[in-house]
């Protein structure tokens, strides 16, 4: 079962954003970017290493380095549930 954004936030979740630079086959001079987004757990990042080792087995670009970091947007005593309603003009 899927969860919503809100919900693994909820579970500690953050917004992992990781920058893999890698090199084309053929073109070995040339250093491309590619940018990952994930929520994933910290400080073990289980997503983002299952991405690397995605990315190792299944496309021919080797890695050259990555770069990422970690936000945790909202944690579960920073969130209340308000009922409420107030009317414009």
């Amino acid at each position: 079962m899927d969860m919503s954004e809100t919900e693994l936030m909820l579970k500690g979740y953050g917004l992992t954003t990781a920058e893999f630079f890698y090199r084309m086959p053929d073109y070995r001079s040339v250093l491309n970017s590619f940018i990952w987004q994930e929520y994933d757990l910290a400080p073990d990042h289980p997503k983002l290493f299952e991405f690397v080792e995605f990315w190792n087995k299944e496309i021919d670009g080797p890695l050259h380095s990555v770069r990422f970091t970690h936000r945790k947007l909202i944690s579960p005593g920073q969130w209340q549930n308000m009922v409420g309603e107030f009317t414009l003009h």
